[in-house]
């Protein structure tokens, strides 16, 4: 067992996945010496992209936001000082429905009201989304303002006071409301098609349906389309390459297929084992990030402070959770749409998964550099509940299903696809590492407040968490704003 290393690091990082990247990029620019040890032989994590056949296909995340003023990625682009040549999408998305038009997903909110009322009545359209609104306003804008949040220290406390704001307590009341109840509020629970709507919409970016998602982060995941959205040229590991390039421009380093399989506290901060093809590895630092589920956290750290160990009571089990199918396609000819992003309500659920919508991403027709002759390439997937005990046993079957929907939509031509591949919760838990291939992070509940997610501070000595357990949901941003919480926290705690 070797330590391969011609520097000796700060702070160790596992997880090269956007919380890791966030962390690890926001440390260097600080001026520490960071090592990220990922498992994958790409970075990126649930936000990264793949070449097979000669086209780029994305393996996981298709949207980007977060790019808007005051929001987690725009913090961190800004902190670090780097540009992405991202293109800004004119309609996020459309929403096609069993028997009635799709619906235009318009980012202006008064287009997309007025397209709302069109769809689904005018009754309470306008009050609801209204609303939304401005609590997913709130929300980012407090979140990047409230950086040591949870809190769990006295430092902690400190900086709330400084970045406290009246409005603050006003809205941390609709916590304790579901997003049920705010349609209830504006007389939409009776309008079934916005009902199953709103879930469908909910399970992209909160991973759960209207009655656990509580309205702070249910508005935030409903409104997602009303911010910015954006595109990378070459698929979204562009994003993670751009990160990885400026961590390693600072003297940091990011190690790839490198799993970590055991941590040890010392006293003089942590060991992180690595084991690859056999051949094991051995990286010490005085301060650590985790940046990977607490399931996965937790089967690595085989005698954890009792700090760590009572994380134990947090962790969701598969019932709980979600993987995908998802299908990759080649299309030979160009879209008509003007959209790239297409959720589709299903007549009937899949087969063997259960699932009631899919999700469609093609990229860019500007974009020339994830196909060779100008084809599309399109990204399939839909959520599998449970992804310990659903089997998926004729991938197959389910493939053909997700094809017919898209083209009974007119969203694709049968005759145009050039190449088809199929993954199921298998392929995602060997991309990931995660337990069962879960991905999209933890569902919101309501029993889980926001002020009782888990805390960045692991052993409140030198170990930190973030990800997407430790932020549920909202995708890149949230993922990215644990990532900017961790490091806070290190800083207040003298750490980074």
């Amino acid at each position: 067992m070797d330590t391969p290393l011609d520097f000796s690091p700060s702070t160790l990082v596992i997880g090269a996945g956007m919380a890791g990247l966030t962390a690890a990029a926001l440390l260097a620019h600080r001026g520490q010496r960071v090592l990220v040890l990922e498992q994958n032989w790409l970075p990126g994590g649930c936000a990264s992209s793949y070449s097979r056949k000669g086209f780029v296909f994305e393996s996981g995340a298709t949207t980007l936001v977060g790019l808007d003023e005051g929001m987690p990625l725009k913090h961190l682009l800004d902190t670090i000082g780097i540009e992405l040549p991202a293109r800004s999408l004119a309609i996020p998305m459309q929403v096609h429905f069993p028997d009635q038009p799709p619906v235009t997903r318009f980012q202006d909110i008064f287009a997309w009201i007025s397209e709302a009322e069109k769809v689904f009545g005018k009754q309470g359209q306008k009050s609801f989304w209204e609303e939304c609104f401005r609590i997913s306003q709130f929300v980012w804008e407090t979140s990047i303002v409230q950086r040591a949040f949870p809190p769990s220290s006295f430092s902690d406390l400190l900086f709330a006071a400084s970045h406290f704001r009246p409005k603050q307590l006003g809205f941390a009341v609709k916590a304790f409301s579901s997003t049920k109840d705010l349609l209830k509020k504006h007389g939409l629970l009776e309008n079934k098609p916005f009902v199953r709507f709103v879930n469908e919409q909910l399970m992209i970016t909160a991973q759960n349906t209207m009655e656990e998602v509580n309205v702070l982060f249910g508005a935030a995941a409903l409104c997602y389309t009303n911010y910015g959205n954006y595109y990378l040229d070459g698929g979204m590991i562009k994003l993670a390459e751009a990160l990885v390039e400026f961590i390693e421009s600072k003297g940091g380093k990011v190690l790839l297929q490198q799993p970590a399989t055991n941590i040890v506290a010392t006293a003089q901060g942590y060991e992180v084992e690595t084991t690859f093809r056999k051949e094991s590895k051995r990286y010490a630092a005085p301060a650590l990030v985790a940046a990977i589920p607490i399931n996965d956290l937790l089967n690595i750290w085989p005698e954890p402070p009792s700090s760590v160990s009572r994380l134990q009571k947090k962790v969701l089990h598969s019932p709980q959770l979600n993987s995908a199918f998802q299908l990759s396609l080649v299309l030979q000819n160009r879209q008509t749409t003007d959209a790239i992003h297409h959720q589709i309500h299903l007549k009937k659920p899949l087969s063997q998964t259960g699932s009631t919508s899919i999700f469609l991403s093609m990229s860019h027709i500007k974009d020339t550099l994830r196909s060779p002759n100008g084809e599309v390439v399109a990204s399939v997937t839909t959520h599998i509940p449970d992804p310990k005990n659903t089997l998926i046993t004729d991938k197959e079957a389910v493939q053909n299903e997700m094809i017919d929907a898209l083209v009974d939509h007119g969203l694709i031509a049968r005759e145009d696809i050039v190449f088809a591949h199929a993954s199921t919760p298998g392929a995602w838990h060997k991309w990931t590492g995660r337990s069962w291939g879960f991905v999209g992070g933890y569902p919101q509940f309501m029993k889980i407040k926001p002020w009782q997610m888990l805390d960045a501070r692991l052993d409140h000595k030198a170990a930190y968490l973030c990800g997407d357990s430790a932020y549920p949901g909202q995708g890149i941003p949230g993922a990215c704003l644990s990532g900017i919480i961790a490091v806070e926290k290190m800083r207040l705690d003298g750490k980074g």
